[in-house]
């Protein structure tokens, strides 16, 4: 027995041509860099740079026996269970390789997202980026030769293409066309004949050694032809069931072995054989199409290279049904590895599989893409030690659109067609879209007749020939990194450009900005799918940079060459601003400074605008020093072009980055001189000459002439000034200005020449009257802090050798010398100096001398001046000079007398404060104008921080107590609330020290009201009802209006010693307000109504012609606050005493009335009569309608006819009752209707049955029998759910009412349930509504013996049906119901004393509907219900 084949195998490495491009395929190879076992060391080749994952992280479990087929065949596919990778991100890796073949450690993921999996999610458009990445060309040849044989030979269409050294093409009448590398046909087999027996080509394929192919046809039989020779080795018929189409038939290694998939959905193993020289075929079944439809197949090839690698000898083989994915190994025996569903998925999409070689963790190992839809998930495989085979999942891809192929081009980069025949060329790691190709052009060729088995009589599921719309597996075919598309006409190939041919595209097309960035991309190593580049990071680095200096030279050319029309200076500074930038850019970031400041200088010189603009890119790299070592001559071009441009602050700062040594440098300072560029000055003579101390010498010649005249200085001698200090404090500190260092051997140099300057007695060329020391007198006057500061840095930097000890005492002497001898200094400028001495005196490793004299000086300079001026600023220039270590150079006690003298009370506290003599200090705060008000927190601060003794507290309280009267007077809230809260017990004391009664009355009301704001909780307070009515007594002589405002709030007093006090000062409204508190009405109304009529009786006599209205807006005011008085109280009164005040007040207003009479109305008498019936129509609230009537008639003015005068007050008093009378039986008669609707609702309701829309509970979610053998019940609500108790008890979903359970739905209320459960609560309370409970069924009936149930029962109650019912009627209205307003109606009327005006009764108990700012009252009928 042999095994095929027999024949010499044809030349493996053939390419196919295309009629467009001769250049040889450099397409994705990945056996060519593999050596035998090479893949080990794939990575180190590769030079991953993505992070490595750890693979048993993300393993799919293994099981102990794996599933057979017949067991997977047999399970029921579960279309809920959809399988969900674990990533629902996109992870965007920024993976860098730039081999052809480059790939990376998968990333992998661990959270799953079920609702990622439908998001349509667009992958970034990255088409600009990349460049075109695809070269796609017509084979003209092959595409010749397919239509000549259908017109010649009558071949038919194309229908099937598979490819490998050679290309075989399928046609509908049953032929094979076979073409070489160069198009050439080579062999045409079978025949019209055959093919009017067999159908056409459904599926072809050809073996690793290109020697066979086999060819599948649309009727199910199956042919096999030698390549070599053209002959038909086998014809089988009988390796699947009849009257199905052959949908796939592969090849696997293994030569004699080759799968085929019909259109039944079955897959069957066909084993070649020979045997005696009689070729057979054995075929066996795989998987059933009966159990589930398999419509793609996909078996594991290896390279050559590969073929010893482990997974090889498994045979795997992936199979793609409608439902479900499949992994199985063919050998040793037949083996199961992986399963799972899909999931749904839209049923018109196409399975698709992909097998590719990829390494991962330093191997190499086969991934799995599958994908069904707009999903694409990858599955690595791999062996283990003990030889079983894991499948890893890896990342997916989420698409925005339907896919129907996806081909692997290389381990890194996939291609994948639409079905809307759009090719995207995608980096599968990074998951960027490198490419989007329109194919349409092609006239794809697709299987949809074969799924469909058309050619057997369409006996084929439903499923499958929906699948089969798009199926186009038989049309395209990849090989060697080529991708070839079948048409209806033609064969096109695509492949990927190399790196070179992508920068010639975009060279062609004149995008040569877009050629640069693609260049760079490839030069970083951060470009996708790149061929064409070998070898180390360096070489390849080298290789691109020279093509990119050639594109630089041709765009430096172009833009020349393309610069508009001369003279247009604006348009041609655009062109090159747009233009010229990118050489500089690209010139420095490939580190050819040569090139730039040689060529291309050169070359872009020749036009003057595009050199200024050069130079102008420039700026931005000098200024961060990435670009230094700038030639002579393009340094000074460049301060040329910055200065014609008037640029200034552009050249200084220039200047100070560039090494300016081989400049013409007295030029340079020139030119700074003259525009005023100080820095660069400084710096050219320091880095250009190592000359410290002349740019100084230039600097003092300008600011000292106007600082010794005393003149004032300009902006710009200020801003010299400040430079000269910055630089000299830079010298002193060994840094250079105005950055950098100076070099460490000349930083003892420098400062010794910086101090020997400072110091000089005379400066060079001194005229006779110049002063000693000018240079430190100089910077004395321009700014002596900031001097004094720069001297105490660089002292603090001074090592103590013998040297800088000396240099120490030297400039302290001149110093002294300088200012202490020379009236032109402030007191400020010599506070600083001997501020800075005593500084320097209090350090402990101090090594200065100054004699003590001078501080002594100093003091009575400052404390003992000619006049009062800078009186602040000497004594804050003193207060320094002791905080900083100067008060051990004085005697304290001289000292103080002086501070006192000078009135410098900040000096007498702060040693006070050395002393602990803290009732002093109360002294110092009081006499001070300037801080008198922080008296009071500093006596609070001492009584109350601990850290100070009994004693010193004593002290200082007996200090406020002798300045009390002071303190009340400054501020009487502040003493006020310094008693209350340190010494709320001494009030009394307190009282008796305030002699001044104006004071004493401003201390008790900031004391004793709470409206003043004084921060004392009140209770804590010590307050006898003496004092408070002492305090009423001050408010009526000082304030009397305020008296009642204050008795209000005030609490602590005795009402008849009050009372006493208020007629004693005559103050009526006071006492009425207190009497009606004390509970005497009649003695307020009689106070009041003596004071009533008393005011009417003076407007009564008011002469004709004096007009003042202030007596009638007092008769107003006290009409008002009586009817105010009589409404507040009337509703604790019975109908006797009530007449008792309102008759006599009716009776006071209508006395001026009778006196004027008809002939002669009194001036008022309009006013009058409006005031009579705004009482009239107040009393009639409180008093029937016919006793005032009888009342007015029986008055015998008006009972003998005299009606005339109140007729209008009878008359509008029948109208308003009329109209409440009309509104009355309006209003019941709406309630009554809608209390009949309502019932008929709610009876409606309750004898409506209820039907739960589920049989288990909404919150626990099991079935609702699993709980009865337990106490639990059954609830069941209108809305139709159903819920277990102690599932709703769980949720806190019950209320108890009165020992009976409410319920609330717990679904229906989660959603309002924050806003509403605390109003219902609340309303529970009240016994307002209840909780909507439906229906209650229990499961087990509650013990007879229970109390609570027999309440429950005992008791008349609205059934939970009844209570649902009403609370659904109520919140049909927007607002309060009828029925509430008619209860709160009728609870109301019920009262005996019936209270219209409940603003006072405050409280949750008295909140009515009516008191809500928003109820309106709906005066609508009822809706009209059905029957």
């Amino acid at each position: 027995m042999e095994n095929e084949p027999e024949q010499d195998s044809v030349e493996q490495n053939l390419c196919v041509k295309t009629a467009t491009e001769e250049e040889p395929n450099k397409s994705f190879n990945l056996e060519a860099s593999l050596s035998k076992f090479s893949y080990i060391d794939l990575d180190k080749e590769l030079e991953f740079r993505n992070d490595l994952i750890d693979d048993k992280e993300f393993d799919i479990p293994q099981v102990d026996t794996p599933p057979t087929l017949e067991s997977i065949l047999n399970e029921t596919d579960d279309e809920d269970e959809s399988f969900v990778l674990e990533d629902p991100t996109l992870l965007n890796i920024d993976t860098i390789d730039s081999h052809s073949y480059d790939t990376s450690s998968v990333a992998s993921s661990d959270s799953g997202d079920r609702t990622n999996l439908k998001r349509k999610k667009k992958l970034p458009d990255s088409f600009s980026l990349h460049g075109s990445v695809m070269r796609h060309s017509l084979l003209k040849g092959i595409s010749a030769q397919i239509v000549s044989a259908a017109d010649k030979v009558d071949a038919g269409l194309p229908t099937a293409i598979a490819v490998s050294s050679l290309i075989a093409v399928g046609t509908s009448h049953g032929l094979a066309l076979i073409f070489d590398q160069n198009q050439a046909l080579r062999l045409c087999l079978g025949s019209t004949s055959v093919g009017g027996q067999y159908g056409a080509i459904s599926a072809l394929s050809i073996n690793n050694d290109c020697s066979r192919l086999l060819c599948g046809f649309a009727k199910g039989q199956i042919t096999m032809w030698d390549l070599a020779s053209g002959k038909l080795l086998r014809s089988i018929t009988d390796a699947h069931p009849p009257g199905t189409a052959i949908l796939h038939i592969k090849f696997t290694d293994d030569p004699t072995l080759a799968i085929c998939n019909d259109s039944g959905g079955s897959v069957f193993e066909l084993t070649f054989k020979r045997v005696m020289g009689v070729r057979t075929c054995e075929s066996r079944c795989l998987f059933s199409g009966s159990k589930g439809e398999v419509c793609c197949i996909e078996p594991l090839h290896s390279k050559p290279e590969l073929k010893d690698h482990p997974i090889t000898q498994f045979s795997l083989l992936a199979m793609a049904s409608l439902t479900k994915i499949l992994v199985i190994g063919l050998k040793p025996s037949l083996k199961v590895w992986m399963t799972f569903p899909y999931g749904r998925m839209d049923p018109s999409s196409v399975p698709l599989l992909a097998w590719h070689f990829v390494a991962v963790h330093n191997y190499v190992n086969p991934m799995l893409a599958f994908c069904r839809g707009d999903v694409v998930h990858f599955l690595l495989v791999k062996r283990d030690e003990s030889g079983a085979i894991h499948v890893t999942k890896q990342k997916y891809l989420h698409l925005y659109y339907d896919l129907i192929n996806f081909t692997w081009i290389n381990s890194r980069t996939v291609v994948l067609l639409d079905s809307v025949e759009k090719l995207h060329v995608i980096d599968w790691q990074t998951q960027e879209e490198l490419e989007t190709v329109e194919i349409s052009e092609v006239q794809l060729v697709y299987n949809s007749s074969h799924f469909k088995s058309l050619a057997t009589g369409g006996n084929v599921s439903q499923a499958l020939a929906l699948v089969g719309e798009k199926a186009c597996y038989q049309s395209i075919s990849s090989c060697g990194g080529q991708i070839f598309y079948l048409g209806t006409k033609s064969v096109y190939v695509m492949m990927l450009r190399s790196w070179r041919e992508r920068v010639d595209h975009l060279l062609k097309q004149d995008c040569l900005t877009e050629a640069l960035a693609l260049a760079w991309s490839f030069h970083e190593g951060k470009a996708k799918a790149v061929v064409g580049l070998s070898g180390d990071v360096s070489k390849r680095k080298a290789v691109v940079a020279d093509r990119m200096v050639e594109i630089l030279f041709h765009y430096a050319d172009r833009a020349l060459k393309k610069c508009p029309e001369q003279g247009k200076i604006q348009v041609m500074e655009q062109h090159f601003q747009d233009t010229v930038p990118v050489i500089v850019d690209y010139c420095l970031l490939l580190q050819r400074k040569d090139l730039l400041f040689s060529q291309m200088y050169a070359k872009l010189s020749e036009n003057s605008v595009a050199k200024g603009v050069v130079l102008e890119c420039l700026e931005p790299y000098i200024l961060s020093d990435k670009l230094v070592g700038i030639t002579p001559q393009v340094m000074k071009d460049l301060i040329v072009h910055f200065q014609d441009k008037k640029l200034m602050e552009n050249v200084e700062a220039l200047i100070v980055h560039m090494d300016i040594t081989s400049l013409d440098i007295q030029q340079i300072v020139l030119m700074c001189w003259e525009n005023r560029l100080y820095d660069a000055m400084i710096y050219v003579y320091n880095r250009g000459m190592n000359e410290f101390i002349s740019p100084m010498e230039k600097l003092f010649k300008v600011i000292a002439p106007p600082l010794n005249a005393g003149k004032t200085l300009t902006d710009e001698q200020v801003v010299m000034g400040n430079k000269l200090l910055v630089y000299i404090s830079c010298c002193l500190a060994g840094r250079a200005y105005p950055l950098g260092d100076i070099p460490e051997d000349l930083v003892p140099l420098v400062k010794n020449q910086v101090f020997e300057f400072l110091i000089r007695l005379h400066s060079a060329e001194a005229s006779p009257e110049e002063e000693i020391y000018p240079y430190v007198r100089t910077l004395l006057h321009f700014d002596t802090r900031e001097f004094l500061n720069v001297l105490a840095l660089t002292f603090e930097d001074f090592k103590n050798d013998k040297q800088a000890v000396e240099y120490q005492q030297r400039i302290v002497d001149i110093l002294l010398k300088v200012m202490v001898e020379n009236s032109d200094f402030t007191p400020s400028q010599v506070g600083c100096l001997f501020t800075f001495l005593a500084r320097q005196l209090a350090k402990p490793d101090n090594t200065l001398f100054v004699n003590r004299t001078l501080f002594d000086q100093v003091l009575e300079f400052l404390c003992s001046p000619d006049d009062d001026s800078r009186h602040s600023e000497r004594q804050q220039v003193l207060l320094e000079l002791l905080q900083a270590g100067g008060i051990v150079q004085f005697e304290e006690s001289g000292l103080i007398r002086m501070a006192e003298k000078a009135e410098f009370y900040q000096i007498c506290e702060f040693m006070y404060e050395r002393e602990h003599q803290y009732d002093k200090i109360i002294d110092c705060y009081l006499r001070d104008p300037l801080r008198q008000e922080e008296v009071f927190n500093y006596i609070h601060n001492i009584l109350s921080i601990p850290g100070h003794s009994a004693e010193e507290k004593q002290s200082v309280w007996h200090k406020a107590m002798d300045h009390i009267e002071e303190l009340v007077s400054l501020k009487p809230c502040k003493a006020a609330e310094l008693v209350a809260t340190h010494f709320s017990e001494q009030i009394e004391t307190v009282i008796k020290k305030l002699q001044n009664q104006v004071l004493l009355f401003k201390f008790l009301r900031s004391l004793l009201d709470p409206r003043e704001g004084i921060h004392v909780n009140q209770e804590s307070l010590q307050v006898s009802p003496s004092m408070t009515e002492q305090f009423i007594e001050l408010l009526c002589q000082f304030s009397p209006n305020q008296v009642i405002e204050t008795l209000q709030v005030l609490e602590c007093y005795r009402l008849e010693e009050t009372i006493q006090i208020t007629q004693k000062y005559q103050l009526h409204e006071v006492t009425a307000y207190l009497l009606e508190k004390k509970g005497d009405i009649p003695g307020a109304f009689s106070i009041m109504l003596k004071r009533l009529q008393s005011k009417l009786q003076e407007i009564t006599h008011q002469a004709e012609n004096t007009k003042e209205d202030s007596l009638l807006n007092e008769v107003e005011d006290t009409t008002v606050e009586t009817i105010a008085l009589c409404q507040r109280n009337s509703h604790n009164l019975n109908q006797q005493q009530r007449e008792a005040l309102w008759f006599p007040l009716l009776e006071a207003m209508m006395a001026p009335q009778k006196l004027s009479g008809a002939a002669a109305p009194h001036m008022h008498s309009e006013a009058l009569k409006s005031l009579t019936m705004q009482v009239l129509n107040s009393m009639a609230a409180f008093i029937a309608l016919p006793s005032i009537l009888q009342r007015i008639l029986q008055d015998p003015v008006y009972g003998k006819g005299k009606l005339g005068e109140i007729q209008g007050l009878i008359l509008g008093m029948l109208d308003t009752f009329n109209y409440e009378q009309t509104l009355l039986e309006t209003t019941t008669s709406l309630l009554n209707q809608d209390l009949h609707w309502s019932l008929c609702n709610l009876r409606a309701s309750v004898s409506r049955g209820l039907n739960p829309k589920q049989d288990y509970c909404s919150i626990c979610l099991q079935q609702y029998k699993r709980r009865q053998e337990m106490a639990d019940e059954i609830i069941v609500f209108s809305c139709g759910h159903l819920y277990h108790s102690f599932c709703l008890q769980s949720k806190e979903c019950t209320v108890e009412i009165e020992g009976q359970a409410r319920w609330t739905c717990y679904k229906c209320s989660s959603s309002n349930k924050v806003g509403k459960l605390s109003e219902n609560s609340s309303e529970i309370k009240r016994g307002r509504i209840t909780p909507s409970q439906v229906k209650l069924s229990p499961s087990c009936h509650p013990s007879k013996g229970d109390p609570a149930s027999k309440k429950a029962t005992s008791e008349p109650v609205l059934d939970p049906q009844q209570t649902q019912a009403f609370e659904q009627l109520c919140r049909l209205y927007r607002g309060s119901s009828r029925l509430a307003l008619l209860t709160e109606l009728s609870q109301n009327r019920s009262s005996d004393s019936y209270r219209p005006f409940s603003g006072s009764q405050s409280g949750p108990a008295f909140s009515s509907v009516f008191q809500n700012e928003n109820f309106q009252l709906r005066l609508a009928p009822p809706p009209v219900t059905e029957d």
